[in-house]
């Protein structure tokens, strides 16, 4: 009985050892290099979420690849809302600081992107809150960079940096 409860107070205390030392590890990694989420709504349609309301896409977010916020025209990228601070949306880059673009129903047709700011759409323009709704966001906002596709099984894949044709700036800061 006495070795019983030695062995029980000894799996207790490796177990405490292990969750004191998993836990801040776990918190940090998801913090700070990659989280997963469920993307949700038709904005990013066709990219993400292609079937609708019948399925959510699940993406891999990185968030160490922005922390420098390099970022490039075509990533999709998750970042907080401007209009709601307890929201993230997910968005593709359309223009860098400094790119000239031609807005979709913003109060002024040509935007320069100012300094310090990107200027963010969803793919499925009618029905998307983006840079056309609220302007250019501050790279101060970036969350993360959408890289992989990782459920449903059957649209596992890397997600390529692709601009529209239609959406490139008109003109691009030197680079």
């Amino acid at each position: 009985m006495a070795q019983a409860q030695g062995f029980g107070r000894r799996y207790l205390k490796a177990f405490f050892k292990g969750f004191f030392v998993a836990v801040p590890v776990t918190v940090t990694f998801l913090d700070r290099v990659a989280c997963v989420a469920r993307v949700e709504g038709a904005s990013m349609q066709p990219s993400l979420n292609p079937g609708g309301r019948q399925a959510s896409d699940v993406v891999l977010l990185n968030h160490w690849s922005i922390r420098n916020y390099d970022v490039q025209r075509g990533d999709i990228v998750s970042l907080v809302s401007p209009r709601n601070p307890e929201q993230k949306i997910i968005k593709r880059v359309i223009a860098l600081e400094g790119d000239i673009i031609k807005t979709i129903g913003y109060k002024k047709k040509y935007v320069k992107v100012p300094h310090g700011h990107i200027w963010v759409e969803g793919d499925h323009h009618g029905h998307s809150f983006d840079s056309n709704a609220f302007g250019p966001v501050s790279l101060g906002l970036l969350h993360a960079r959408a890289t992989h596709i990782l459920w449903p099984p059957k649209r596992w894949q890397k997600l390529q940096p692709m601009l529209p044709p239609e959406r490139k700036p008109l003109q691009r800061e030197q680079e």
